[in-house]
């Protein structure tokens, strides 16, 4: 009877995490700034040197 009781806490725990998010996101830390995902692009030439420097100036406003 006491597994009955354990199965139905843990769907509950399942249910509220999964409508909540589940904390899916990755910690605050290990996301990379609008300024660091710039500097990447610039460096894999997916973008000149003009458009990295006035977007740079815009993030940096």
């Amino acid at each position: 009877m006491w597994i009955l009781w354990l199965v139905i806490l843990v769907a509950i725990v399942w249910v509220i995490r999964s409508a909540a998010g589940g904390g899916s996101a990755p910690p605050s830390s290990t996301r990379e700034s609008a300024l660091e995902i710039l500097k990447g692009r610039y460096a894999r030439g997916e973008i000149s040197l003009e458009e990295y420097r006035r977007m740079r100036e815009e993030l940096e406003k």
